[in-house]
């Protein structure tokens, strides 16, 4: 893997470059409200509910934000204002990179082309693109693709742009249920993990792993 230089260099954006804030929004919202064990339950529960809410047909990602957030709240006894689930998608834009980001695309970027596929929305991505630090090919999203990840159909709408196959991309991503499951049974065999503590390693789906964007130069060789 260490000698492979790949076409272009894809990446999720939301949590394994910007740093992806939605625990923080709901612990401001309700953390005067539930005590530390319930504000975790009602953490984990609104991830999930997020998930859910983006394996059907796509519609925006307000509406995402919204419904799981009124169900979090459901589940867990807490009066929901749509209020509050606006406030929480108007953060998004907002948020900025991981402190390892910006050096560590910049590693890269000189030599191999990066390319973001994000479960985000047209109007709000570019905020966040433009915090990296980093020039990118290209930047797709959910809307483009009328499709979220984990769907096959927003990793091929990004295939068919660029004119490649999953052989020709190294895909970097720190989810393996949005991202590299989805990667693992497209074929695209070369595959980053970023280990920033989301979710456990899942060995059986093939990828180098690294603790931070600092170690990709690596990984491609440079």
């Amino acid at each position: 893997m260490a000698s492979f230089r790949p076409k272009y260099i894809t990446f999720d954006c939301y949590g394994t470059l910007t740093n992806f804030q939605m625990a923080e929004a709901a612990r401001d919202l309700y953390g005067s409200r539930l005590d530390e064990p319930r504000m975790q339950e009602f953490i984990k529960n609104f991830a999930a509910y997020r998930l859910d809410e983006i394996m059907g047909d796509w519609k925006p990602y307000a509406d995402v934000v919204h419904n799981a957030l009124e169900r979090a709240c459901k589940r867990n006894g807490v009066a929901f204002s749509p209020d509050d689930a606006r406030m929480v998608y108007e953060r998004v834009p907002t948020w900025g990179p991981h402190a390892d980001v910006p050096a560590g695309l910049a590693k890269v970027a000189k030599e191999i082309p990066l390319v973001i596929l994000s479960n985000a929305m047209n109007a709000q991505i570019m905020s966040n693109v433009e915090k990296l630090g980093a020039p990118f090919h290209a930047v797709y999203t959910a809307e483009q693709a009328q499709a979220y990840k984990p769907r096959f159909k927003a990793f091929e709408y990004m295939f068919d742009r660029l004119g490649c196959g999953p052989e020709d991309v190294l895909h970097c991503s720190s989810s393996f249920r949005y991202d590299l499951m989805s990667a693992h049974d497209l074929g695209i065999k070369n595959k980053v993990w970023v280990n920033r503590g989301h979710e456990p390693a899942n060995p059986y789906y093939g990828y180098v792993e690294i603790s931070d964007i600092s170690g990709l130069a690596g990984v491609v060789g440079l």
